[in-house]
């Protein structure tokens, strides 16, 4: 059979070589100039730092099945994030963990206390959260909510967080102890030569043709027995219903000599600082050694 597979990137790869090792003929198109999509990687032609052109991109899984098949096409180096945020002009750890609650609260709480610390502080008079906001009060009090989660989450979405629903929270760990890997999956890390090689590994098979520059038209319908879309859902119903709110970033880009803020993820929660975080590309490769740096 004939597979059009629309979306070069992560998922758009793997779909088009299974089914091109079950002896099926694939035609992938990307509408833009690269695949690998949000995952692209290149060598900043200044300093040679390995560049994620769509924000960093951490690979983490608990699946051991999904770590063989991605470190089966490229080499990975372990790699932990630890990520700091500022607010009110200190520096705090994330995930929030022991030493953010007892930094932020100048107290020395072991776990126990923390936890009594946190559920004394939390707003026990919501019952449903309804939004974001209620569920940050319900989980973790007032104070704590207005430094980490307030002012960055008006940033980072573009609306109030009484906008947004609650389950947004549930996803973010608090914890009592001092782990500030900010994910907790048994497999993670960062392929040695960037994303990009990875997909192109994936998409390297005989049946796989790939076409960049490409937007998808729907008079392709004839031409192949199936069609995969990887793309935007709202696109494929040609916005009929509006478009979705998604979650937009806007990039600059920046150069300096030496190191600029000494780690590769710092955010900023005070709604005042007008960017949500600075990520300095040379620390997700700490195995590269580079005099310039870009962030």
């Amino acid at each position: 059979m004939k597979f059009l597979v629309v979306g070069a990137g992560f998922t758009g790869a793997v779909i088009a070589r299974e089914l091109a090792n079950n002896g099926h003929n694939i035609t992938v198109i990307d509408q833009r100039d690269h695949i690998a999509g949000n995952c692209y990687t290149v060598r900043d032609s200044k300093t040679n730092i390995m560049e994620h052109k769509y924000g960093p991109h951490i690979f983490h899984t608990n699946d051991e099945h999904v770590w063989n098949y991605v470190t089966s096409h490229t080499e990975f180096k372990p790699y932990i994030n630890r990520v700091k945020t500022t607010y009110n002009g200190k520096v705090y750890s994330l995930p929030i963990n022991l030493h953010t609650i007892n930094q932020f609260y100048n107290k020395c709480f072991n776990p126990i206390q923390a936890k009594q610390w946190i559920e004394s502080i939390s707003d026990k008079s919501i019952q449903e959260p309804l939004n974001f906001e209620e569920q940050a009060l319900k989980f973790v009090g007032k104070d704590i909510y207005e430094a980490f989660f307030k002012g960055y989450t008006k940033k980072q979405w573009g609306c109030d967080p009484t906008e947004l629903p609650a389950s947004i929270l549930k996803r973010l760990p608090i914890r009592f102890n001092y782990d500030d890997n900010y994910f907790s999956h048994q497999y993670q890390g960062i392929p040695v030569n960037g994303y990009t090689p990875l997909v192109e590994s994936i998409l390297d098979h005989p049946n796989i043709k790939v076409q960049l520059n490409t937007a998808f038209s729907k008079n392709l319908y004839n031409t192949f027995d199936h069609i995969i879309w990887t793309g935007k859902l709202d696109q494929w119903f040609n916005y009929s219903e509006g478009k979705l709110g998604y979650r937009t970033l806007d990039f600059e880009k920046n150069y300096a000599d030496g190191d600029y803020q000494g780690l590769a993820v710092m955010n900023y929660g005070d709604i005042t600082t007008p960017y949500t975080r600075i990520s300095e590309y040379k620390f997700f490769t700490p195995w590269e050694s580079h005099e310039q740096t870009i962030f």
